[in-house]
């Protein structure tokens, strides 16, 4: 049954969810709020959007116009809801489609792709949610990181960007393609739940046809040592406003 939620921290924000599908999590919360936004940055795509909570918190932050790109259709539908419930339909347009194909229909449109993509191989050891609109989610099943970074290359204009939130443990893959589809790696900020764990997951800036030269940016740490969430953390849950 779809429910319509809070987005914490964003006076007047709601959007629809399901929990038979894929919730947004922390992932695409980070990814929206630290993806950086020039001001020439007119035209901004989102690809795996799901239920399009990155295009509702980035519509906070700039005034550009948003695609959000999501290929399971009742998740489009709601992230299409939550547009509409918002307000945001002459900023965000969300299309229920495939990205391969969007890819080849949009080329050299937009300054700043996101994208919170499927993080696991599909191997024959894996082990696959029951649910199959979770698999498609968690799993490279409908499109892999080498796809992403393809239609990413061509739907991006020259110096245009790509902003990616990944698992830690795939970010030499996530190097090489970028590389490989001439998305240079600009900069790269790790995420820690605590100080004493490893990293899970990193944020991943590339630039089409940019020059050589990768900043490691300072962490991102969830919570201090006595468990209440650092400042940075809280401070995700404040709303920006444009």
């Amino acid at each position: 049954m779809n429910r319509l939620d809070d987005v914490l921290g964003y006076s007047n924000m709601k959007i629809y969810q399901n929990s038979n599908y894929f919730a947004f999590s922390l992932d695409s919360v980070v990814l929206a709020n630290y993806a950086p936004i020039r001001l020439r940055d007119k035209r901004i795509v989102d690809f795996c959007t799901g239920n399009g909570i990155i295009p509702l918190i980035l519509s906070r932050r700039t005034s550009a116009k948003i695609t959000g790109v999501e290929i399971q259709e009742k998740l489009a539908d709601l992230a299409k809801q939550s547009v509409e419930y918002n307000k945001l339909e002459n900023q965000i347009q969300i299309t229920c489609e495939d990205v391969k194909h969007f890819s080849k229909n949009h080329l050299n449109e937009y300054d700043l792709l996101l994208c919170n993509p499927p993080y696991f191989k599909v191997e024959e050891k894996s082990t696959l949610n029951e649910s199959y609109e979770k698999k498609i989610a968690r799993h490279e099943i409908a499109i892999t990181l080498t796809e992403i970074c393809d239609c990413a290359r061509k739907v991006l204009k020259d110096n245009g960007r790509i902003c990616m939130v990944h698992r830690s443990d795939r970010l030499m893959d996530i190097l090489e393609e970028f590389r490989h589809h001439n998305l240079e790696p600009k900069s790269i900020k790790f995420i820690y739940e605590t100080k004493e764990k490893e990293s899970t997951l990193v944020l991943i800036e590339g630039q089409k046809c940019g020059k050589v030269g990768l900043k490691v940016l300072k962490p991102l740490i969830l919570y201090e040592d006595d468990g209440k969430p650092t400042l940075e953390y809280e401070r995700l849950n404040q709303e920006v406003i444009k």
